[in-house]
């Protein structure tokens, strides 16, 4: 048990298990696998993003870079939400809105943690964002499901920016799939950002 400070809730430390952290991994690529079978069954246009995007595109130039993340956010098209909304639950997941953001909880008993998160193509996330979100047409056939493409990946995290997306960046800089050479190819705001971690690579 560690104490919590200044009034805080004190929380309750398991034994430390390799078992539980793979697990931890594991139930991440069977929530994503189960959510993008049951789109690509209902022929209903998808993309990976957020961190599995991100650790897919590493994956290709080092796995040992390889970032693990929780999130399953998948791409999707808002006209095809009622279509998405019934393959989802067919396969267990249950609809919520956590925050504004629309997503799909794993079983009744789930958590917000354990999600599948959709971003709508076309459309801001936030409306302080500079640009909409990529399009499911922006894609790459992956192994077990379409991923964003990098070109839209790296737009869609210069979008947001928060302290994730940043070192999603430098993990992608850090690997070459992205240098100086793409400020030019960016809005004004985008390549201030790049340059940013271009500059301070090490945060």
């Amino acid at each position: 048990m560690v104490a919590g400070r200044g009034g805080s809730v004190a929380v309750e430390l398991r034994d430390f298990s390799w078992q539980r952290m793979i697990e931890a991994v594991q139930a991440v690529r069977e929530r994503a696998l189960r959510a993008t079978a049951a789109l690509e069954r209902a022929g209903i246009p998808y993309a990976v993003a957020g961190g599995n995007a991100v650790a897919a595109w590493v994956s290709r130039v080092d796995r040992a870079a390889v970032r693990n993340t929780q999130d399953v956010d998948i791409l999707v098209r808002r006209a095809d939400f009622d279509a998405i909304k019934a393959a989802l639950e067919a396969v267990g997941f249950v609809h919520a809105t956590v925050m504004d953001v629309t997503c799909f909880i794993d079983g009744p008993g789930g958590s917000p943690r354990d999600a599948v998160h959709l971003l709508f193509a076309g459309e801001k996330v936030r409306e302080s964002y500079p640009l909409p979100t990529a399009d499911v047409t922006e894609r790459e056939q992956a192994d077990d499901y379409h991923i964003v493409s990098l070109e839209p990946l790296v737009r869609m995290k210069l979008n947001a920016f928060r302290d994730k997306d940043r070192t999603h960046l430098r993990d992608l800089i850090s690997l070459g799939l992205i240098d100086a050479s793409w400020l030019p190819r960016c809005i004004p705001e985008h390549a201030a950002r790049l340059q940013q971690l271009l500059d301070d690579p090490d945060g």
